[in-house]
């Protein structure tokens, strides 16, 4: 048997879903800044699972499923109140809350095509709510239920953060949403995929690919790049913060990807709307401090900054607390989760990869007494 640790470069399925050639990123054929600069999260989503943009009248129709189905029932809500939200993370909240909503969709062990795009679309509305109604049970607010006429994005700013956002806010979420969407075979995607194949159902695969994007080297990226720049703390520490991680060996956050080598073709537009939003809200320094760290780590290293590096900034500059930037990037790849699920559901085969055994042999089993 031939092995590739980590199984890098080994393909293990055919897609219609999302490809990476090169530095190029598309969604099923459109090219990811066509969609960053165009599209509305609802329209990607509804992209991903159908192979194609929706009209004019889909795409009303499908919004307004997605926000009826954003109101949890009330059971829900409550449940959160019985964490310990002193130290629950909220990805570890997540994962639960995820889990939970399946014992109120009547649906939920239904295996028709129907059933099964009701689901995705059930989990992809409730999950923002889920994030946001966590977050104020916790900091003792009132839960805000979602706004009739708001975005999926907008939407998810409100509940949050009891305000309507403003129109940079919300072109700031919308695009974060739609970039991070969907990212080829993923530790994530690849989780969920792998657990469906059993014939598992959608919310064992959603709250699997949640677990595997909890990682710091996946999802969890993102809010180590926030600690990084609290700990950074002004534009004149940064050279000497960051050639110490450099010299030390350390892994910094944000920096390089396993894909792209000649760049994350996402970074730019985060980086856009990062430098928009801290100078909306005066913190133009935390814009300022990134960059140079970027700047240095091409220069000493020749690694470019992915997905995540420039995506602290844009949440935190959105009101959201470091430890719920992790939670969010699950709320837009859950568009891609799904259908990756109902992809693997269309053509099914049991993913049973092997292993290479390198452990002792020809031992033999000794009483207890003589060892």
């Amino acid at each position: 048997m031939s092995q590739k640790k980590g199984l890098e470069g080994i393909v293990v399925a055919d897609s219609r879903i999302s490809s990476i050639i090169g530095s190029q990123l598309t969604y099923c054929g459109y090219e990811i800044d066509d969609l960053a600069e165009n599209a509305l999260f609802e329209e990607v989503v509804y992209l991903l699972w159908n192979d194609r943009l929706p009209n004019q009248q889909e795409l009303k129709e499908f919004s307004d499923k997605l926000f009826e189905l954003m109101n949890l029932d009330e059971r829900i809500y409550d449940h959160f109140k019985n964490y310990p939200i002193e130290s629950v993370h909220p990805m570890t909240a997540l994962r639960t809350a995820l889990s939970f909503t399946a014992h109120f969709d009547a649906n939920a062990e239904n295996t028709s095509d129907a059933a099964q795009k009701e689901k995705a679309l059930r989990i992809q509305a409730q999950l923002p709510a889920l994030v946001a109604s966590f977050a104020r049970v916790r900091n003792n607010q009132e839960v805000i239920k979602p706004k009739k006429g708001l975005s999926y994005a907008a939407n998810f700013l409100y509940m949050l953060n009891g305000e309507t956002p403003t129109d940079v806010q919300e072109e700031a979420m919308n695009k974060v949403l739609v970039l991070q969407a969907d990212h080829e075979l993923n530790a994530s995607t690849f989780t969920a995929r792998v657990c469906v194949a059993t014939e598992s159902d959608i919310y064992s695969g959603i709250t699997a690919a949640i677990g595997a994007l909890k990682g710091p080297l996946h999802g969890g990226a993102n809010e180590q790049v926030m600690n990084m720049l609290k700990e950074v703390g002004s534009l004149d520490q940064v050279d000497a913060y960051i050639q110490k991680k450099i010299d030390n060996k350390e892994k910094i956050m944000g920096i390089g990807h396993r894909v792209y080598k000649e760049g994350d073709p996402r970074a730019k537009y985060l980086k856009h709307m990062s430098k928009k939003l801290t100078e909306e809200n005066g913190e133009g320094e935390l814009f300022e401090i990134s960059k140079r760290i970027a700047e240095i780590v091409e220069k000493e290293k020749g690694l470019l900054p992915n997905v995540d590096f420039y995506s602290a900034t844009v949440y935190h500059s959105l009101g959201i607390s470091s430890d719920l930037f992790t939670p969010i990037f699950a709320m837009s790849r859950a568009s891609g989760w799904t259908a990756h699920i109902l992809e693997q559901y269309a053509d099914n085969r049991l993913i049973r990869p092997r292993a290479e055994y390198v452990g002792a042999t020809g031992r033999k089993y000794e009483a207890i007494e003589n060892r």
